[in-house]
């Protein structure tokens, strides 16, 4: 497990796209503008527009939850180590000692195409320490937290399905994306990491 702790230290500091945000935010605004407008204009002239304010506010507040908990994400590395704080304010750091490999692939969008990649942290017996996918992080970003670290690089040459991934190393994926094949195949070491992902 990695050790919770506060603020970390490290020479790097990596955020999510900034794009994201500006995107959810413009969508929020546009989809959530005309309809309190339309309630507003329905309610104002009977009296009844404090349930649509009370509403308006909660959107309000969840959203500015939101904007917070995404600014504050981020992800410290160095040669020491990896730490990351989550969009919910959980910070987790992990020492080098307890990193054995980092997994580097590109994987395929559902139901599309293209793909994106993707960077699994793997501690010393095959277990997931931090991923980032390429939904949030740049490339750059991946390869600065793979060069920092300065353990074994696994490339997997060829881009792969969640299926894919899911049957060969479901450990290193969330539980809800393992709902595909419900395997639960405990960690491998990663001597056979190779191999198994077909690198």
């Amino acid at each position: 497990m990695g050790k919770i702790t506060g603020r970390p230290v490290r020479a790097q500091v990596l955020r999510p796209h900034g794009h994201l945000l500006r995107q959810t935010t413009l969508s929020i605004i546009a989809f959530f503008a005309p309809v309190f407008a339309v309630l507003y204009w329905l309610t104002i002239p009977i009296g009844e527009w404090l349930p649509v304010a009370a509403a308006q506010l909660a959107v309000m507040l969840t959203a500015l939850v939101g904007i917070i908990g995404f600014l504050r994400t981020c992800i410290w590395v160095d040669d020491t180590g990896v730490s990351e704080r989550g969009f919910f304010g959980r910070n987790t750091s992990f020492p080098s000692e307890q990193i054995s490999s980092v997994v580097l692939l590109e994987l395929y969008q559902s139901g599309t195409v293209d793909s994106q990649p993707q960077l699994f942290v793997t501690g010393q017996s095959g277990e997931l320490l931090v991923r980032m996918r390429g939904q949030f992080y740049s490339r750059g970003a991946m390869d600065i937290v793979a060069d920092e670290l300065g353990v074994p690089i696994v490339r997997v040459p060829d881009p792969m399905t969640l299926s894919e991934l899911n049957r060969l190393r479901p450990e290193l994926l969330y539980w809800f994306e393992r709902r595909l094949t419900g395997r639960t195949r405990q960690p491998m070491p990663d001597a056979d990491l190779s191999a198994d992902l077909g690198s």
